[in-house]
């Protein structure tokens, strides 16, 4: 195979970001489609605090993830939700 023939070789560690980049994109579909089945949960059952309970502890687990994606700080991250 002659140099012009050749493909680029795809360096290791960018090929694993891009793996795990498409499995987080695959997750947060995955997530919305669980918060649909949780919303009509919720209104089945609106005494339950277990639902907001729930809710409550997805949240603090997406605003962690965001705070080490981002090197933004978590109150700021609530600040801005509370706009």
């Amino acid at each position: 195979m002659n140099a012009k023939n050749e493909k680029k070789a795809t360096p290791k560690a960018l090929e694993t970001y891009q793996a795990h980049r498409a499995d987080i994109a695959r997750l947060i579909d995955w997530l919305q489609m669980e918060l649909d089945k949780s919303d009509e949960q919720a209104k089945a059952d609106p005494l339950n605090w277990g639902h907001a309970g729930s809710m409550g502890q997805v949240r603090s687990n997406l605003i962690d993830t965001l705070e080490f994606i981002s090197g933004i700080e978590r109150e700021r991250i609530e600040e801005t939700l509370g706009e």
